[in-house]
């Protein structure tokens, strides 16, 4: 386990606020592609709110993250709502998912290029992965200033090609910068 990463973490979800942010947007505008049960991934789940809406909707909802206190907060924010999700301390990138685990990964907000292979290989057949992190072509301060953090133009499609693409969006700087969904790509896609 990364321990610099793990207390970089610990300390930000100590600090910061307790309430979980909702859904990333690439999952909530496209829940209508949820199928009707199945098993859930929130890889690098920080706070949670991909998780907490999956576990909502009844879906048997795992959350993984490096940090024990995002997790212990996930764990008793789920177990005081009587919701089907269960929190994990777990460094993905040392231990990513198992193949053919999963209906359902979302990925918000985070990007270790080297797992892509896993995460295709971790969705079941007809599973969906729902990705939205941020991107180099930036309009404001969002994110983290190390591009190595951020995608390139159009990379989650190179990253996820194995994948059936259902939905990709990415503005960058493109038109007006102050209007619309910007600093992020977004990407739905399903393994056939």
């Amino acid at each position: 386990m990364n321990k610099t990463d793990q207390t970089k973490w610990d300390q930000i979800y100590t600090d910061g606020n307790e309430k979980p942010a909702g859904p990333c947007r690439a999952l909530s505008s496209h829940s209508h592609l949820l199928p009707a049960e199945g098993d859930a991934l929130d890889l690098a789940c920080g706070r949670g709110g991909n998780a907490l809406y999956l576990a909502a909707r009844g879906f048997a909802t795992h959350a993984w993250d490096i940090s024990p206190v995002a997790v212990k907060a996930l764990s008793d924010r789920a177990r005081r709502n009587g919701l089907p999700l269960v929190a994990q301390q777990r460094d993905v990138s040392i231990q990513p998912p198992e193949p053919e685990t999963f209906n359902i990964i979302v990925v918000s907000r985070f990007l270790d290029r080297s797992l892509a292979p896993a995460i295709c290989d971790a969705l079941r057949k007809h599973g969906l992965l729902f990705y939205q992190t941020f991107i180099r072509e930036k309009t404001g301060d969002t994110g983290p200033n190390n591009p190595a953090y951020r995608l390139e133009a159009n990379e989650l499609l190179r990253l996820f090609q194995s994948l059936h693409i259902i939905y990709y969006h990415e503005e960058g700087t493109t038109g007006d910068t102050g209007q619309g969904f910007r600093n992020e790509a977004m990407l739905v896609a399903q393994k056939r």
